[in-house]
């Protein structure tokens, strides 16, 4: 496995493979990095994905970033967190922000029809706002909605062409009706972008986001092939063996998917956002705020940002797959965390499960606080395993449930499963005045839940048991 940059550093790069590295300016508990690996390990090794390479940000900073598996399966090369994976459409969000800094320049309005500034975008397509493109809510039809190439997508393409055989059919729906996923509203918005500011899409976010963030190692992945050293990107067909994935004309990806780059240069951006960098206060609103549909109900989609709401954490996330690669982006703006997950395998679900895994084990804290919660929660579910509990630890609310019968029931329920092999805290959140903190349980054939909530100092209000 590869080298883990795990090292406290302040405001400096680390050079590796002639990618500039951001340090790692804090870093995370040897047992969590342990459990990190482990997560991700479990998941290549389940799956078969070639390899993943992640970052970690806490507290707004990059705190761990490690790579694991093959970059290359022949000649076998070891992934590296120095090396680049084409990210798809995480890209969708750059180009949103792109646009929203030509707005703030007043340049162009998010509201103006794109017909506007593509005077050939034919019929309804035309009176679209540029900020349906960016939300999917424009109901122009998707160029690409398969989980592969299919033989045109092999050969280049120009903007035009992929407008003039999708953009200007019917629509799929009124604009503002529905939300449906459409890379061609992203080749439109990608043109009237160039169309304003004058240059190439890629040149603009490059002098506007990129550089200014110090995300040195982006590539464009529609322009060209990753550089050697970079990660190489697979497929199979159903189970069957690991094939090198063929690459997109160019032109395809553009706004919609054209970028590459490290996890740690992602995780960059993450922060930047966390820390409402780059954008100035209306335009992150614009970014980040839910589209309302017509009817009344939210999309649930921002703009290139899914956003939704988790244990009532905001979350602000985007997936993105292309040729040989797929990769999760999960950000929890309010909490400072964020997590990055690239893979080299296409038509996979494994790096949102590793963001799943990887999400939970951050949301949940490793300081000495919960480390002595833990050992408590504990202490009292082996009480409970031989029929009692310390009734001073517990509110009157828990004295009631806490009854003779309950206790006898949990001893017959839990006793005969001997010592637990694994007590782990899951996920600590707040609600009606309790600390609420929930644990997995691991038994060798069994898997329990404990769900513990607490006044803040630290009587009991309730200790249940389930099976997961």
């Amino acid at each position: 496995m590869s080298k883990v940059y795990c090292i406290k550093l302040s405001m400096l790069l680390i050079v590796a493979g002639g990618i500039s590295l951001p340090a790692i300016a804090a870093s995370l508990s040897p047992d969590l990095q342990a459990r990190v690996d482990t997560a991700v390990r479990s998941v290549l090794d389940r799956t078969g994905l070639p390899s993943a390479s992640i970052a970690l940000v806490r507290d707004k900073q990059l705190v761990y970033a490690n790579a694991y598996g093959l970059a290359q399966l022949e000649p076998k090369r070891a992934a590296k967190p120095s090396m680049r994976y084409a990210v798809g459409s995480i890209s969708k969000e750059f180009t949103a922000t792109a646009i929203l800094l030509l707005q703030e320049q007043g340049k162009l309005s998010v509201d103006d029809p794109a017909k506007k500034w593509v005077p050939d975008l034919g019929g309804p397509a035309g009176d679209a706002s540029i900020r349906s493109l960016l939300s999917h809510t424009s109901g122009i039809r998707d160029f690409w909605p398969q989980d592969y190439d299919f033989p045109d997508i092999l050969r280049p393409v120009e903007a035009k062409d992929i407008i003039a055989r999708w953009a200007n059919q019917p629509l799929d729906f009124k604009t503002g009706t529905q939300w449906q996923y459409s890379n061609t509203g992203y080749t439109v918005a990608g043109v009237i972008a160039e169309r304003v500011s004058g240059q190439p899409l890629f040149a603009l976010m490059r002098a506007h986001i990129f550089e200014p963030l110090q995300m040195t190692s982006v590539h464009d992945f529609d322009a060209a092939l990753l550089p050697d050293g970079d990660a190489t990107g697979y497929m199979r067909y159903a189970l069957g063996p690991l094939r090198p994935a063929a690459k997109e004309g160019r032109g395809w990806l553009f706004a919609a998917g054209q970028l590459a780059m490290t996890a740690s240069d992602l995780a960059r951006w993450d922060i930047a956002l966390i820390e409402h960098r780059v954008l100035n206060a209306a335009s992150y609103r614009d970014l980040t705020t839910e589209i309302m549909l017509d009817k009344g109900v939210g999309s649930g989609y921002a703009l290139g940002l899914d956003v939704k709401l988790d244990s009532d954490r905001r979350v602000l996330e985007h997936g993105g797959e292309v040729g040989g690669f797929t990769a999760t982006n999960r950000i929890f703006p309010d909490d400072g965390i964020a997590v990055v997950v690239l893979a080299n395998e296409d038509a996979t679900n494994a790096s949102e499960t590793i963001a799943d895994n990887l999400s939970e084990l951050l949301l949940v804290s490793d300081s000495p606080a919960d480390a002595a919660a833990v050992a408590d929660a504990k202490k009292i579910f082996a009480d409970l395993q031989h029929g009692h509990i310390d009734a001073s630890r517990l509110t009157d609310n828990a004295k009631s449930y806490f009854t003779a019968q309950a206790l006898a029931d949990f001893r017959t329920g839990l006793a005969p499963l001997g010592k637990p092999t694994k007590f782990e805290l899951k996920k600590t959140s707040h609600r009606g005045g309790f600390i609420t903190r929930r644990y997995d349980v691991t038994f060798p054939r069994k898997i329990l839940q404990a769900v513990i909530r607490s006044e803040p100092e630290g009587m009991i209000e309730q200790f249940t048991v389930s099976a997961k």
